[in-house]
């Protein structure tokens, strides 16, 4: 059975990689829809279910989060058909689209935008005198 495409965040953009690519540089340049490659990292130090996110021109934009990195992985390592590709980026990293079913990835509808309430020109707020 098919598991349905998943948004997954990628984390650690903040940090710099060894080789001091800027992760965050990397994402800026990134589009919607973009191929991702994901790597596991069972030498990482921190977290040997680690999951690394490398972009289409292959630097390192961060990691699969903590919540889905080991599950992820299993997968990968179970020799599963995964593919992902670039959503988004967020102020802190990226969100990448991942499909277990073997074919690429579909990008979900985008949101759309709150409408911005109408501006009220004739507004004036009440006096407050000072005490």
């Amino acid at each position: 059975m098919s598991r349905p495409d998943m948004s997954v965040a990628v984390v650690g953009a903040l940090h710099s990689n060894a080789d001091g690519s800027n992760r965050q540089f990397e994402i800026a340049m990134c589009s919607p829809g973009e191929p991702v490659r994901l790597v596991p990292e069972p030498r990482n130090k921190f977290d040997p279910s680690a999951v690394t996110v490398f972009s289409a021109r292959g630097l390192q934009i961060g990691y699969v989060s903590a919540e889905r990195c080991a599950w992820i992985g299993s997968k990968i390592n179970q020799g599963e058909d995964i593919r992902a590709i670039f959503q988004h980026p967020t102020s802190t990293g990226a969100v990448i689209r991942i499909s277990f079913s073997g074919e690429d990835p579909v990008l979900p509808p985008e949101r759309p935008k709150p409408a911005k309430p109408p501006a009220d020109d004739d507004f004036w707020p009440d006096y407050i005198p000072p005490d």
